[in-house]
């Protein structure tokens, strides 16, 4: 299911507004330099931000998400016609050869369903060319961030903005459940406006390293590198894994 804060209309329009701050995203422009990447399949594309980036760099990118909402604010944009939007997920792409696929911010913790994330993972393979890459972050369990965000309230967590167009709007995050390896919280969002209160449930799964390197290896990529994020350094481990030469993924037993 897609999470409402990017599958409602009325949230997918703000997430770009309440999350201005984006410079996670240099340490992936980063990659698609030093990779000297040409064509970028960028998996779970929300807004756009990442995938317009690349656009203005001259690079050929195919953004795709299954929250159709999300992708239609990625529409509007100016240059996005430079882009070509899919509102699907993974297993549903057009073929493909790219030289980069990634996985920015939260999007491999958000696939928690052990079969899609295994579907991702053949999708990426199937649209990278031989050789290419595959990057993409996740959290590292070891850090027990939850712990941290068990401390979030309306009250320390609590924003507010006046949005042309929209009116006042205020949003607060809480912590709901922590059921290892999946942790739940959830956003509110008061439109002033008209009193509507919309809510969205958010589930990430936190995978050790160990599990993560064995599911690439078992869909034929060879993990060549597990980097920190620079913008949360000891906190997170940034995969880089290089695809088979084989035409399509191996299936293992049970996969």
């Amino acid at each position: 299911m897609v999470d409402a804060a990017f599958g409602h209309p009325r949230l997918a329009a703000l997430y770009d507004l309440f999350n201005p701050d984006r410079g996670d995203l240099d340490a992936y422009l980063a990659i698609a330099r030093e990779c000297g990447a040409r064509s970028v399949l960028d998996i779970g594309c929300g807004t756009g931000v990442f995938a317009l980036l690349l656009a203005e760099r001259g690079i050929e990118v195919t953004g795709i998400d299954p929250a159709r909402a999300s992708v239609d604010v990625a529409r509007s944009k100016p240059g996005a016609e430079r882009v070509r939007w899919i509102d699907a997920d993974a297993g549903d792409l057009p073929p493909l050869r790219t030289d980069l696929v990634t996985m920015t911010a939260n999007v491999a913790q958000a696939i928690t369903d052990p079969h899609m994330w295994r579907t991702t993972l053949r999708g990426a393979y199937r649209a990278l060319r031989p050789g290419g890459l595959l990057v993409f972050e996740t959290r590292d369990p070891a850090q027990r961030v939850w712990e941290e965000w068990a401390e979030w309230s309306r009250e320390t967590t609590y924003r507010a903005m006046d949005i042309p167009g929209v009116g006042h709007v205020e949003t607060w995050g809480e912590l709901t459940d922590v059921s290892l390896p999946l942790v739940t919280f959830r956003g509110t969002h008061v439109f002033a406006a008209d009193g509507h209160v919309l809510t969205s449930e958010s589930v990430l799964r936190f995978r050790e390293r160990t599990e993560i390197e064995q599911d690439l290896q078992q869909h034929g990529f060879a993990v060549e590198d597990v980097r920190d994020a620079p913008d949360r350094p000891g906190r997170e481990l940034v995969f880089v894994a290089r695809r088979g030469t084989t035409e399509f993924p191996p299936l293992q037993a049970g996969l």
